[in-house]
């Protein structure tokens, strides 16, 4: 288990106060593990996600239903893993993974971020990522609705 999911799982289950907090570098936690969860697990936005993209530096997994994507489309550069599949993909051997996926499968450390259609689906796909040790894993919270009304935005004010 890595030392963020410890972390967190401590958070939610109150074990930690604000001195214990403090000794790690976080906000108070106490009567609400928000402010401990966004330290650590920072949310990506739609532009840091736009940004990420455009560098390659990172791989955007959306967690929605195939015909989800097929009907209402996705994020360019995302790879469709639907959330029921995250915990086997992330522990499949390499082979199988791009034979399934058709992309070579993430190490532990390469940073993932999760996308569903508005955020919940990412943020319990996240959570099986950091249980398995994916560390530098992150979600956009904002998710499809939220990309899809900028990038709608951004194409009418260009026109």
């Amino acid at each position: 288990m890595s030392l963020r999911w410890l972390l967190l799982r401590s958070a939610r289950r109150g074990i930690f106060g604000s001195a214990e907090a403090a000794l790690w570098g976080l906000k108070s936690i106490e009567g609400n593990c928000h402010n401990f969860c966004t330290t650590v697990f920072k949310d990506v936005t739609y532009l840091e996600l736009k940004n990420l993209l455009k560098s390659k530096s990172i791989m955007l997994i959306d967690v929605r239903e195939t015909w989800e994507i097929l009907e209402y489309g996705k994020i360019p550069g995302s790879v469709n893993i639907p959330l029921n599949e995250v915990g086997e993909a992330l522990q499949m051997n390499p082979k199988d993974f791009n034979e399934k996926y058709n992309e070579v499968k993430p190490s532990k450390s390469d940073s993932l971020v999760f996308s569903c259609l508005a955020g919940e689906r990412s943020k319990k796909a996240l959570d099986t990522a950091i249980s398995l040790g994916f560390n530098s894993a992150q979600h956009y919270a904002g998710g499809w609705k939220e990309w899809a009304t900028y990038e709608y935005s951004e194409k009418k004010q260009g026109n």
